[in-house]
């Protein structure tokens, strides 16, 4: 999967910021908010993580 992984899951990650932006301009549920806020942190993280090169 190579070098496709983290560029889904850098995608994925912009979509869920979009995606939080949007509820929040809604006026949707605090909880949600932040669950989707999340998510897309932990997407970026993931992706930014796979980007690096591996130790040994």
């Amino acid at each position: 999967m190579g070098a496709a992984l983290p560029t889904l899951l850098l995608i994925l990650a912009g979509v869920l910021v979009g995606g939080t932006w949007s509820l929040y301009r809604q006026g949707a549920p605090k909880a949600a908010v932040v669950v989707t806020a999340a998510l897309a942190v932990l997407a970026t993280a993931a992706g930014v993580l796979r980007l690096l090169p591996e130790n040994g």
